[in-house]
């Protein structure tokens, strides 16, 4: 074919590198289709090829995560992944990131990652339960930060709230590191038939290619490219590849879809995101052994005179592309005109395993389907583990102030402080099966009308990835397992978005390495397979990059939504019991680097066969029903805890002093893993104690509830109404910019 077409630019190098392709990569191209690349065609290769799109620097190291149960009804490599909990019904779920529109475009960015990532589960035939979040927002003091954390909170609620599912959980950290790049990752959850999950592959030779749902406009051009490159000073100019959400139009493409999906009208079906037409197109035909010829003429478009290059890389949202049974095609367009989105045969299935794309009259493209995607380059990267850190010993950490006070400074601290500015603005309870609202380990989400719910969370801790990725993945997951857990779920699965920076220096590559090598032995330890996920590389600016941040999130499973089990306390004079082992590690923690001004040491080490253990005790405790709170300890260790479990019921507590053998800084504020905090009347402890003996559990009881304050033998006592205060104030007067 020509290579000169409608006055397209000449291949130059300079074009070549604009589009993120590396000389070698280009000489690839030329080698696999034995001459130069049309315009329209190096825009393609550059979709396929990047990093979001081809994940060449991680692909050989996902290989090895573990993706298998007999749960599992889909792994990686869908739109979604799909899990079984019985009753002929279906969990789907993924998390995808929307990291480099966010930080341009604060609200569309993180509303169209909404968008996008509620498309790839409904894509699946699943309807839409629940969202969920975990944005990482650089230091409170960096002159951007409060407008993005405005910005993203509108879009997420902005989206969620509109499109009408509930937003029900997530993260929100504050660091530096996130200064010139923040994180936002959405997790969608929705819920379809077992026997009745939609999948992308075309199949059928001459089967139409239907274009469904919103026009194509110039948004989003060179998004997924974007994505794969790390920011510099000129970042702003990068605003129009951020795409505009619609939640309304999806809305009404869920609806639509579905419907025809109910019809058996659908073949295949795949949600127009990163990269767009491009990408869509060139997926159903590959994972189907078919070709695919496209006609651009027929593509619904809401702008003159768009190119083939604009309209092949187009991220404009709220789109899907399917292959419709011949005989249902009348049936199909009837219900998407019904509710008013456009639907065009765009293209047609092909036996010649090309990728053809025409354009008034002209072939603009002819690739071979196959290699656009097994082709890409898969990068061997070099890679060099992290040092190991000195394990930090207690009695040589000097405490700055006493325990009660640094109680109350760290629950008002940015770290640690009530999220509830942010929940409050997302629509939370749309749809009345909210069981547990935000604030507590993991939200609960009743299934139709019950008995069963799902328990879901994102989870991860940064500063343990950087410190040691190994054991930084390990605690992801787990941290994860424990709060499903906490609530009395079976944890059953995972989806992570794996966020780090340049994978071209080899430290940034070992901790991508070294992390995944903790999340897969957690995985497998934990029994908790990984079914879809996310890679975000190059968060970094100016050669600084983020925090290692694989976010994890958790499903899990509770058979009766009544017997799940909550962190308030719920009545006086009702032990405190402590279970699993407390050694005062306070290498990385909170305390350390809040309240001592020191990020050092190596982080808590993770004993997965413990944390099994732990936690399977600790289930059946909510089960048996002799617990009436649980919590899991996290960041901030044993006080904050017991402070989040005061505030939530108003109920303060009795504790005893620290044990001679630990620190008292170190016993109230380490953070060591794998340990709960239980509340247990008087009629149960004896069997439970005798219970989790004999299952060789550690278990310590540490005081009472009861009072109005949290009295530490030895301490002042800290009222339950002063650490409240100080919990919910440091962000609204955050954001409101006062102090």
């Amino acid at each position: 074919m020509s290579t000169t077409l409608r006055n397209e630019p000449a291949i130059t190098p300079e074009l070549v590198a604009a589009h993120g392709l590396k000389p070698d990569e280009y000489q690839r191209i030329l080698d696999l289709i034995g001459r130069e690349p049309s315009f329209t065609e190096l825009g393609i290769f550059s979709a396929m090829w990047n990093e979001h799109c081809s994940y060449k620097s991680s692909r050989i190291h996902l290989r090895g995560l573990p993706t298998k149960a007999p749960w599992v009804i889909q792994g990686p490599g869908e739109n979604a992944g799909v899990i079984d909990i019985g009753d002929g019904q279906a969990v789907v779920f993924k998390m995808e990131s929307h990291n480099h529109p966010s930080f341009i475009e604060p609200y569309q960015g993180a509303a169209t990652g909404v968008g996008g990532i509620l498309r790839d589960v409904f894509t699946m035939g699943a309807r839409p339960i629940a969202c969920l979040n975990a944005l990482s927002f650089g230091a409170p003091e960096h002159p951007k930060t409060r407008h993005l954390v405005s910005g993203v909170v509108a879009g997420v609620g902005g989206y969620g709230n509109s499109f009408g599912v509930p937003t029900v959980g997530g993260q929100v950290r504050f660091h530096s590191r996130y200064d010139g790049n923040i994180l936002v990752n959405a997790m969608a959850v929705g819920l379809a038939d077992a026997d009745k999950i939609f999948y992308a592959a075309a199949s059928g030779v001459d089967m139409p290619i239907v274009y469904l749902g919103s026009k194509t406009g110039r948004d989003g051009i060179h998004g997924a490219t974007m994505a794969s490159a790390e920011f510099d000073d000129d970042s702003d100019e990068k605003r129009p590849t951020v795409q505009v959400g619609d939640p309304f139009a999806e809305k009404l493409l869920l609806e639509a879809c579905l419907e025809i999906m109910a019809k058996g009208c659908v073949v295949a079906i795949q949600d127009m995101g990163a990269a767009g037409l491009t990408c869509s197109a060139v997926e159903m035909g590959a994972k189907g052994d078919l070709g695919v010829d496209l006609d651009l003429d027929a593509v619904p478009t809401r702008e003159r005179g768009m190119s083939a290059y604009e309209m092949m890389l187009s991220e404009s949202q709220e789109r899907m592309l399917m292959v419709l049974k011949p005989e249902k095609e009348q049936e199909a367009e009837a219900i998407f005109r019904k509710w008013g989105l456009d639907f065009a045969i765009v293209g047609r299935t092909t036996p010649s395993k090309r990728f053809v794309v025409r354009h008034g009259g002209d072939v603009m493209a002819d690739l071979p389907i196959k290699e656009l995607g097994d082709e890409a380059p898969v990068y061997h990267r070099p890679h060099v583990a992290s040092p190991a850190l000195p394990v930090l010993h207690a009695r040589d950490i000097k405490a700055p102030m006493p325990v009660a006070d640094a109680l109350e400074k760290l629950i008002g601290s940015p770290e640690l402080c009530s999220r509830r500015w942010v929940w409050e603005q997302y629509d939370h309870v749309i749809g009345g099966n909210t069981v547990q609202r935000p604030g507590g380990d993991a939200a609960v989400v009743r299934i139709e009308d019950g008995p069963k719910a799902l328990a879901l969370t994102v989870d991860v801790t940064p500063r343990y990835c950087e410190a040691d990725p190994f054991e930084g993945g390990k605690q992801a997951v787990a941290e994860a397992w424990r709060n499903i857990t906490a609530v009395g779920g079976k944890p059953l699965a995972v989806t992570d978005n794996l966020n780090f920076g340049n994978p071209e220096r080899p430290e940034i590559m070992g901790q991508f390495v070294g992390c995944l090598r903790g999340i897969s032995d957690a995985c497998v330890a934990l029994d908790f397979p990984i079914v879809s996920g996310n890679v975000s590389l190059y968060n970094e600016t100016n050669g600084r990059g983020i925090l290692p941040t694989p976010s994890i999130g958790g499903v899990g499973l509770i058979d009766d939504f009544t017997q799940a089990a909550t962190l308030a306390f719920k009545a006086e004079n009702e032990a405190i019991l402590l279970i699993g082992e407390t050694q005062g590690w306070l290498g990385q923690s909170v305390y350390l680097r809040d309240l001592c001004g020191r990020e050092e040491g190596a982080p808590p080490p993770v004993d997965l066969a413990a944390e099994r253990r732990h936690g399977d005790a600790v289930r059946g405790m909510i089960r048996g029903g002799v617990v009436s709170a649980v919590h899991d300890l996290s960041d901030g260790g044993l006080a904050v805890a017991l402070a989040e479990m005061a505030m939530a019921g108003t109920i303060g507590a009795v504790l005893d002093a620290a044990p001679a053998e630990i620190v008292p800084h170190a016993w109230w504020f380490g953070e060591d893993q794998g340990r709960y905090l239980v509340t247990v009347p008087d009629a149960h402890l004896l069997g439970v104690l005798t219970k989790l003996k004999a299952v060789e559990v550690p278990v310590r009881q540490i005081g009472k509830t009861g009072g109005d304050a949290l009295a530490i033998a030895g301490e002042r006592p800290v009222a339950v109404a002063e650490l409240k205060a100080r919990f919910e104030s440091w962000l609204p007067d955050y954001m409101a910019g006062k102090g």
